[in-house]
């Protein structure tokens, strides 16, 4: 018999199987995603669907279509495909044997032995249904696997040492939280507490309510009402739309022609962005935070007991997820293994020992520091420049792009310095400056514009930073080289001293004026404060901007053009402390002329 055994997650909504080869665990399959829709169907002409054909005609084809059979799985219930019969079992068989041909394609061998994983809640009855539908795919079953030590074992777990993790599993059509401890060989599971009937697919409901709501407002027509290969698109729409907003702030949706009314065909154009995206999805992700207090309260657990959280699942992709998580626990959630392909790497991890490798954890390339703008925000109360939050976090797996939104700080505003940092402190100067660049041309705009950050980062360590205006499409782009070169402690010290040089008051420091700028109380001879425009405070941003860059470019300027630069700061110094706003504006001017040219060198 061979000694070949592969790992499998027959999953909700997607299936994967994963295997040893080339000296580790990976997932295989044709495509990118390595992932196999768990739909079984069959098409008008009775032709056998497995997988992404099967899911393409499911909202056409209802009836000849069937999903998330795993929730069926250990019951007695059977489900139709046109006028044939079968049980869930043979629908499972059906995923496992098309999951079995894929690894054959790529080891070159046949397989016919498997672990298969379940959830951690299933019981008896469900387990033997799983073990019977890989018997019926003309599989060993060697093991049966609970779902979460398999993302245990994916994430090296499986080391011997005494460990409590929660893993939160948020998949397509199904929520589940387990609370786990894990010594030596011995892997328990203390509680586990979800929903069989939450799930990404349920975030995509939403949404696809929001664009039929929106299609009805604007054309008075409802998707729902007869229009099914119109309303298929939508929710193809709408899924993607939800995977967008996992990593851009805004995301647009553009359909043309949905439907042909009276001879006109009527379009859908319309932004969503990730707040109104995570505003409608808050209550159901509030509610997976019950579960994981049930799920601790079961176990006996305090938060502060926990040793890690692992995020499984594609749904945990969703910004809001961890950052709830984490108010919720304290404790940072981890990502570092595909959240899609994390079960299946462990139930490969497994299979892979069984079958007589060495495999102590998954081989990941991630990122081991966080990278992202710093930004004008509020720290203890007060306005502070250089806050920050990371938008690449640590350990997240390479390739990866991200990106998030950030807005301008005054009226009118032309210009932006985008600073980016290394590290992982609420205060940008606590952390190490790699790269900074300027964006000029903005429109000028009486609300806050918004200009979004897009951050990727390849495996080469090559970060590449893209400064977006949303009005206008405007950018500005910056590559990093080395950012994930480790630094000296040396390094590091330097370029915290940059940053602190960079923005040290001289000894004669330049402040905007206290208080609001009003007359002096009384008036003594000779002494008349002119007359100020409205568009002083907007002179007074512009200048404290210009002084900002020129001790950023200070360094980078001839002997000559130093001297005309401090005698140009001086002189808005001395303009802004006696409100002489013809002054300003001459010493701005001088100093905006003098500073591009000093750029452009």
């Amino acid at each position: 018999m061979s000694d070949l055994i592969v790992g499998i997650d027959l999953g909700t909504t997607n299936s994967e199987v994963a295997a040893y080869l080339g000296g580790q665990v990976r997932v295989l399959g044709p495509g990118e995603d390595k992932m196999l829709p768990s739909c079984v169907g069959l098409s008008p002409a009775d032709e056998l669907l497995v997988g992404a054909a099967a899911r393409n005609q499911h909202l056409v084809y209802p009836e000849r279509t069937v999903r998330s059979i795993k929730r069926k799985m250990g019951s007695s219930e059977t489900v139709s495909l046109g006028d044939k019969t079968f049980t869930p079992q043979e629908i499972s068989a059906l995923i496992l044997r098309e999951l079995a041909e894929w690894a054959r394609r790529e080891l070159g061998q046949p397989v016919e032995r498997a672990v298969i994983t379940v959830p951690a809640y299933f019981s008896d009855a469900q387990r033997n249904a799983t073990r019977e539908a890989g018997m019926v795919a003309g599989l060993e079953v060697v093991r049966i696997l609970n779902e979460p030590t398999a993302a245990s074992l994916a994430y090296g777990f499986g080391d011997g040492a005494p460990r409590t993790v929660l893993i939160y599993d948020l998949g397509g059509g199904t929520f589940d939280v387990s609370i786990v401890t894990m010594e030596g060989d011995v892997t328990e599971v203390l509680a586990s507490h979800g929903n069989n009937r939450l799930g990404g697919d349920d975030f995509d409901d939403l949404l696809l309510e929001r664009l039929e709501r929106e299609f009805h407002e604007r054309h008075g027509i409802w998707l729902r009402d007869g229009h099914r290969a119109a309303r298929a698109r939508l929710w193809w729409a709408a899924e993607a739309a939800k995977m967008k907003l996992s990593f851009e702030p805004h995301v647009q949706v553009r359909e043309e022609a949905l439907v042909l009314h009276q001879g006109k065909p009527l379009h859908l154009d319309l932004e969503v962005s990730r707040a109104e995206y995570e505003k409608m999805i808050l209550p159901l992700v509030e509610s997976t935070l019950d579960s994981v207090s049930k799920a601790l309260q079961d176990a006996g657990k305090k938060p502060g007991e926990l040793d890690a959280i692992l995020l499984v699942g594609g749904s945990t992709r969703t910004p809001l997820v961890a950052r709830l998580l984490q108010e919720r626990v304290g404790l940072e959630p981890r990502q570092d293994v595909h959240p899609d392909l994390c079960v299946a790497l462990g139930a490969g991890v497994l299979a892979s020992r069984l079958a007589g490798h060495d495999i102590e954890r998954v081989l990941v390339d991630v990122s081991p520091y966080s990278f992202g703008p710093s930004y004008l925000g509020e720290r203890g109360g007060v306005s502070y420049p250089y806050c920050y939050h990371p938008i690449i976090r640590r350990n997240t797996p390479l390739p990866v792009t991200r990106a998030d939104s950030y807005y301008t700080t005054y009226p009118g505003q032309t210009e932006v310095d985008i600073q980016i940092f290394q590290g992982d402190d609420e205060d940008a100067l606590k952390n190490v400056l790699v790269g900074d660049f300027r964006v000029g041309g903005l429109k000028p705009t009486e609300d806050p514009n918004e200009v979004m950050c897009r951050m990727s980062l390849d495996l080469d360590g090559i970060l590449h930073v893209t400064a977006i205006e949303k009005i206008s499409g405007k950018s500005k782009h910056v590559t990093i080289a080395n950012a994930l070169q480790a630094k000296s402690e040396a390094e590091i010290a330097a370029a915290r001293k940059r940053i602190q040089d960079l923005f040290a008051p001289r000894e004669e420091p330049f402040e905007e004026p206290a208080g609001e700028l009003e007359e002096p109380e009384g008036e003594e001879a000779g002494d008349e404060v002119p007359a100020l425009s409205p568009a002083w405070p907007e002179m007074r941003h512009e200048a404290v901007d210009l002084i900002q860059r020129l001790r950023r470019l200070f360094d980078r300027m001839h002997a000559e053009d130093k001297e005309e630069a401090l005698a140009l700061q001086e002189a808005i110094e001395s303009a802004v402390a006696g409100h002489d706003q013809k002054a300003l504006a001459a010493a701005v001017g001088s100093l905006k002329e003098l500073l591009f040219f000093v750029e452009g060198s």
